[in-house]
């Protein structure tokens, strides 16, 4: 049942923010796209049974006014830009970051009650951040924007969430 699985997610929320705040991430500016999760939603790097690592970012599944769409544990839906380039450095910056809150972390994962994802990477981002990627593709949030809501999508015809299905979704 879903409900379940976004209860998993949520709390699953709540943890990793619980271990950001012991841990941390390293914070190093490296240009680089970094993979840490494949196709298929498995992580790469640093999964401890199952957990993230401290200072990941979780990603997952959710349904929305549009469908399926990408989010965070929070319910913030998750945006591309179009004047982004795959692997390339953001081009929201500066007054456009303001409203498009790049999201950021150095370890992005998907949740584990999702399945078939493309894969998450982080590239270096202004003043050294590291920004989430899907499919090399930089990640935004909309300033404001209510959980679940995508009142971001089409705005200035050059936003857009991330659809997914619900085939993305593991059944349990």
């Amino acid at each position: 049942m879903r409900k379940s699985g976004f209860a998993a997610a949520a709390g699953l929320g709540s943890l990793v923010l619980l271990l950001t705040a012991c841990g941390g991430s390293s914070g190093s500016s490296n240009p680089a796209t970094t993979s840490t999760a494949q196709p298929g939603g498995q992580a790469t790097s640093g999964a401890l049974n199952g957990m993230p690592a401290p200072g990941s970012t979780v990603l997952h599944v959710q349904m929305s006014s549009l469908g399926y769409v990408l989010a965070l544990t929070n319910g913030q839906v998750v945006y591309m830009y179009d004047k982004d380039t795959k692997g390339g450095a953001p081009a929201c910056t500066g007054s456009c970051a303001a409203i498009w809150l790049p999201v950021t972390g150095g370890h992005p994962v998907v949740s584990p009650a999702d399945t078939g994802l493309g894969t998450l990477g982080t590239v270096a981002a202004a003043g050294g951040a590291k920004q989430v990627t899907y499919n090399g593709m930089p990640l935004y949030t909309f300033k404001g924007a209510k959980a679940l809501t995508t009142k971001g999508n089409g705005v200035g015809g050059m936003w857009h969430v991330v659809k997914l299905s619900k085939s993305n979704i593991v059944s349990g």
